[in-house]
């Protein structure tokens, strides 16, 4: 018997937004590791925001809220705020209720823009890359830096700086700075000197551009393996291109590119939503961490 297409409107809903999301979704595992890293930051928020006067968004509703509209490429915060009124997934990640009432989008960009002025991004970033450093899903020793432009709405564009470890293709590192022509070099200088010191040498691949005298050797003077792509006329020879490790990090530094695809197409990091560098900067890192989750949990499911 064919049924009715009854339309009318249940008065009450039972059950919780918990009880509806599977346990098997992907979304599960991203949001413990969310928590974890938002639990430690919890100092931190008392220290951004005052004891007294109206209560705001809670820092930790806001951070997920921006990595919801991230991993699910929601383009504008508007959008994302319609979202959370019919998504019982979003609703779920983000923490509120079936029934809370939505934030206005004015109201919630007001309250990302104090976000925005610590340094909540790269404290978030790092306690997600100690995670996997627990998880031993991290290289101590392997390492592929790359950078990438960033189109902006006005003045010099930015170019985003990622470090990633060979073993997974997890970002370690990351930074912004104004495009220039020595930039990419300046900041992979930088984030190798960063590098955690170990008994074995640390190795370092990266594109053509990278094979300059004084890129090379500023990583020796950090007791850093330069693993470059070689120019014609290069500044490694067979001494290092002979090496077993070298023809390895050739291969693995491409995967480096399936970071910037990512956070370009996914993470909507292709053109900068803000002005300034510290601004654009931070939603960089932010995106990069959540680019961490998703194969973290990626990693952890396959191992399963």
């Amino acid at each position: 018997m064919r049924g009715e297409d009854i339309q009318q409107s249940e008065l009450f809903s039972y059950g919780s937004l918990e009880d509806r999301v599977p346990t098997s979704h992907p979304l599960r595992p991203i949001r413990e590791m969310v928590d974890e890293a938002l639990k430690a930051l919890d100092g931190r928020f008392d220290e951004i925001y005052d004891a007294d006067g109206r209560k705001s968004i809670p820092p930790e509703r806001l951070l997920r809220a921006l990595l919801v509209q991230m991993l699910y490429s929601v383009p504008s915060e508007r959008m994302l705020m319609e979202q959370l009124e019919y998504n019982l997934l979003f609703r779920w990640f983000v923490g509120l209720s079936a029934n809370e009432p939505v934030w206005h989008p004015t109201v919630f960009t007001k309250n990302r823009d104090r976000l925005l002025e610590g340094s909540v991004a790269q404290e978030f970033f790092s306690l997600i890359v100690n995670q996997a450093r627990r998880k031993r899903l991290l290289s101590s020793e392997h390492f592929t830096v790359d950078g990438t432009l960033i189109e902006a709405w006005a003045g010099q564009k930015s170019q985003g700086h990622a470090l990633t470890e060979n073993r997974n293709g997890l970002v370690v590192n990351v930074t912004l700075t104004k495009e220039t022509g020595r930039a990419e070099r300046e900041a992979a200088l930088s984030m190798a000197e960063q590098i955690p010191g170990g008994t074995k040498r640390a190795a370092l691949g990266g594109d053509k551009g990278y094979d300059v005298n004084s890129f090379v050797a500023g990583l020796r003077e950090l007791n850093v393996t330069p693993h470059v792509a070689q120019k014609q006329k290069s500044a490694i020879d067979r001494r290092t291109t002979g090496h077993e490790g070298y023809a390895i990090s050739q291969r693995k530094r491409k995967r480096v590119e399936e970071v910037f695809g990512w956070l370009k197409t996914v993470a909507l990091q292709r053109k900068a939503k803000f002005r300034g560098p510290d601004r654009v900067g931070w939603m960089f890192t932010l995106a990069a961490a959540a680019y961490n989750l998703v194969r973290m949990r990626n990693l952890q499911a396959a191992a399963s």
